[in-house]
């Protein structure tokens, strides 16, 4: 006996995918959470070396070198959340740092050797921002749209 259908489906259901992972806040960590957001990002049908897969890994690797520099807390971890959306994909990075979060991007001088990571994620990334998360900790998250790359 078949059952009966609640209801007619006019649209097609939409599939989230999510990718969570913590990581040892070193820089040996950060390089790992890079090559682990194109493996998933491979996986979920983004090719390595397309544009939004490099925009993506640019992205990971800023954050995720920021969370070890600037919000490392020792034997603390931070974490990588890929979300893959139907128009977009977007990556947040959660440190412990317990500090006030700096959003506004400052341009870096001439010589400086620092100071650069934000000008770019602000560059590749089609939204960004930061935000506190459940304490003591902060998430910078950024969004890259899938159309038009």
């Amino acid at each position: 006996m078949r059952g009966r259908q609640i209801g007619a489906m006019t649209q097609a259901p939409v599939t989230v995918r999510v990718f969570t992972q913590r990581f040892s806040s070193t820089p040996r960590g950060a390089r790992l959470a890079r090559h682990l957001a194109t493996h998933q990002l491979d996986a979920w049908g983004i090719p390595y070396g397309t544009d939004l897969s490099d925009t993506a890994a640019l992205i990971v690797a800023e954050l995720a070198a920021n969370a070890v520099t600037h919000g490392r807390v020792p034997g603390r971890d931070f974490e990588l959340r890929l979300t893959h959306l139907a128009d977009r994909v977007r990556i947040e990075v959660t440190d412990t740092h317990s500090g006030p979060p700096r959003p506004a991007v400052r341009p870096a001088r001439t010589l400086d050797e620092h100071g650069r990571g934000l000008l770019l994620v602000d560059a590749l990334a089609d939204r960004w921002e930061v935000v506190d998360a459940a304490p003591p900790a902060k998430t910078v998250r950024a969004e890259v749209d899938l159309n038009g790359r």
